[in-house]
């Protein structure tokens, strides 16, 4: 069986839990441990660095604005350097409402990250040699950035019918071996469909409301869905808004279901050229504890 990888966040009061659960996902094989932009990401690739001896880790993603490019230097050469290779370096710009949340003022996406790459590049000849980088990545001009100037692209909420088209604009670099190509998916495990759909729902509206999410989505297939969101989102309309999440639409998006049906998942997200997808784990009845719990059981 294929094994996924698993996205993983610390809060507040778990922290050190959090880092026993790394351990774990190491010692039940799955292929990597990501961390998304929640919390400190970089804090905690750089635990998980001391707590486990063979898995594969990195953010997915650090956004860029946050953390000076000579700083994000300095502690990713660390990290690559205590963890013998095994820490990627996932960089984005991240949404608008976090922009407007933290009073940030973003440039422009393709070539802020250009600059920021090439001033971690120009860092590392006083702090060391930098890990992998990866960048966040949707539509067809960052995934070519990617290929271009990093080693590896990971989306997040990826269509799983047009993931194929999306990795052909990788080029070349999605053959090699050593060029990351993931998807963070949310997944929830219930044997009730129909709640775990639910559930999957609430966490992609959100995304649902990102004009640049839409525009991905309607490319990907999706247009009637998308405009009928963009109708719900005009007129505060949250039942027509989840309506518009049609089941086609969010199988291709999510994982849910019983056991057996988010591994045959998973599997179609390998067979769609996702080298590493990654699961990001909420629960029907529970936490993230109990969503982790479910995922273990479902890959035992």
């Amino acid at each position: 069986m294929n094994m996924p990888a698993i996205s993983l966040a610390a809060v507040r009061g778990r922290r050190e839990r959090t880092l026993e659960i790394a351990a774990e996902i190491e010692q039940r094989g799955f292929s990597g441990v990501y961390c998304p932009s929640m919390g400190d990401p970089v804090a905690l690739c750089q635990a998980i660095a001391h707590v486990t001896n063979e898995i594969h880790f990195g953010t997915s993603v650090q956004p860029i604005y946050f953390r000076n490019p000579v700083d994000m230097a300095s502690t990713a050469a660390f990290i690559h350097e205590i963890s013998g290779g095994r820490f990627w370096l996932g960089i984005g710009v991240t949404h608008g409402p976090v922009h407007e949340r933290l009073g940030i003022t973003p440039g422009k996406p393709l070539s802020d990250i250009r600059e920021y790459i090439a001033a971690m590049e120009a860092a590392s000849a006083q702090h060391g040699e930098l890990p992998p980088i990866v960048l966040a990545t949707l539509r067809q001009r960052m995934a070519e950035l990617s290929a271009e100037i990093s080693s590896g692209a990971v989306w997040a909420n990826a269509s799983c019918n047009d993931f194929q088209n999306s990795v052909a604009h990788l080029g070349d670099a999605a053959s090699r071996d050593d060029f990351f190509v993931g998807n963070m998916i949310p997944t929830v495990i219930d044997d009730d469909r129909a709640a775990g759909a639910a559930r999957n729902r609430k966490t992609l509206a959100g995304y649902v409301s990102l004009p640049n999410y839409r525009n991905y989505w309607k490319q990907a297939g999706w247009v009637d869905e998308m405009e009928a969101a963009e109708t719900a989102i005009a007129a505060g309309d949250t039942e027509a808004l989840n309506r518009a999440m049609t089941d086609d639409w969010l199988s291709n998006a999510t994982l849910y279901g019983s056991a057996s049906q988010v591994r045959d998942g998973v599997e179609a997200w390998f067979d769609a050229g996702c080298k590493t997808p990654i699961l990001v784990p909420s629960s029907t009845s529970g936490g993230q504890l109990k969503a982790l719990e479910e995922l273990f059981d479902t890959f035992a």
